[in-house]
């Protein structure tokens, strides 16, 4: 695709031309990942079944439409590897090489019909200062650049920060992320079909935070897709 082929000249500008995984020198033909590496993607393949692991992290919990999650987050794997190399190290076309290819990989499973808005989920202004920049939008804007759903960041917001969730327990990240996010520009959002998109579902409770003040809203529906799972 050529927005793929765009996003790889564009990113070799800036880094050099080596795996993302093994750092082996790449072929002119490859992008981010040498072969080897690119057929070990751990997919999980979530989206070819309704009912699945990602789904069921809500489940009693807020009315989801559908979720998945395109990689397995196994620690030292190699979708915890490149969910760090984006987060982290600031690899933001990786972000959206990684979101356009899922999104291309997703389309003929019909995930993304009806959907009307990608949602990423949004850091606290403070913190994106920080990092410059929200791995959560970078994904979604490659999604958004095979699906042509638009990117939505003036809907929801995060009105405090909250501290890392990474060493809670289920209860504690709920209790962490509880009464966090908002809605503002809520007239876009009745009888709409919302995906929020995320980096990593781990207990769902950021998803589920970012869920409560949208709901509140008439007839909108939400679904959730994150690059991966742990």
């Amino acid at each position: 695709m050529q927005f793929l082929t765009a996003i790889k000249n564009l990113f070799f500008l800036f880094y050099p031309r080596v795996c993302a995984n093994c750092s082996q020198s790449l072929m002119e033909e490859e992008a981010f990942l040498c072969l080897s590496c690119f057929q070990k993607l751990p997919k999980t393949n979530y989206h070819h079944c309704a009912d699945n692991p990602a789904f069921d992290r809500f489940l009693g919990k807020v009315p989801v439409c559908k979720a998945t999650a395109y990689l397995y987050y196994n620690k030292g794997g190699l979708g915890q590897k490149l969910v760090e190399k984006i987060k982290y190290r600031g690899n933001i076309y990786l972000g959206k090489w990684l979101g356009a290819y899922l999104a291309g990989d997703m389309l003929s499973s019909g995930f993304f019909d009806d959907v009307d808005y990608l949602i990423p989920v949004p850091l606290h202004p403070h913190k994106q200062r920080q990092r410059g920049f929200n791995q959560s939008e970078v994904i979604a804007q490659g999604i958004a650049s095979v699906t042509g759903i638009p990117v939505k960041t003036n809907i929801l917001y995060r009105r405090k920060a909250n501290v890392s969730q990474t060493r809670k327990g289920v209860y504690e990240r709920w209790k962490n992320t509880e009464g966090i996010f908002d809605v503002k520009n809520s007239d876009l959002l009745p009888n709409k079909h919302v995906l929020l998109i995320d980096d990593v579902l781990t207990t769902g409770a950021t998803l589920e935070a970012c869920m409560q003040p949208v709901l509140k809203e008439k007839k909108v529906q939400i679904s959730v897709l994150t690059l991966a799972i742990t």
